[in-house]
């Protein structure tokens, strides 16, 4: 079972009616009116919240606010102790190819979502993460490279990137990559 998830649900478990309501109305600027009427549970409130990448595994700094305002210590003392431990969770994420990744970010560009593509990633998904950050070119190929990361597992592999690269007839930054 994915720890992440498992925190959301049991969070979840613990709101009370009154409570949702209150964590509705702290996230009308985030989220539309019509979609927050249709939340009937937590967890229909965090899969919204995790499509609009507002929380994640590693991003949670949203969460902890909102409990904050609610008063619910109890619950924000199990989002506390999730990030201590986090860290030290086997599968948390991948082998951290950072200096791959930092090269890529910084050369890749425009191209980023036929990379993505050739990576095999979804389009809904890559329209998420360009909606996201929708001035920020850098930071859309670092959030698409993580979600990848995060698909793929231990799979994830450098090998794979330079492969994609060179599909894409991007092999001056596939030799960057390599070296």
């Amino acid at each position: 079972v994915n720890p992440f998830l498992s925190l959301l649900n049991s969070i979840s478990s613990g709101l009370s009616d009154a409570e949702l309501s209150e964590i509705k109305f702290l996230c009308r600027d985030k989220i539309g009116k019509r979609k927050l009427d249709a939340v009937r549970s937590g967890r229909e409130l965090f899969s919204i919240l995790m499509e609009q990448q507002l929380i994640a595994h590693d991003r949670l700094e949203f969460l902890r606010k909102l409990l904050q305002h609610i008063h619910r210590g109890d619950l924000l003392s199990q989002l506390v102790q999730f990030e201590e431990e986090e860290p030290h969770a086997p599968d948390n994420q991948p082998d951290g190819h950072e200096k791959p990744i930092k090269v890529i970010c910084d050369n890749v560009g425009r191209e980023w979502k036929k990379l993505m593509r050739e990576l095999g990633m979804a389009e809904v998904k890559l329209d998420r993460i360009a909606a996201a950050h929708p001035y920020n070119l850098y930071e859309q190929l670092v959030q698409a490279l993580r979600e990848w990361q995060l698909w793929k597992g231990k799979d994830a592999k450098v090998a794979n990137l330079i492969k994609a690269l060179r599909s894409c007839n991007l092999n001056l930054v596939a030799d960057l990559v390599e070296e």
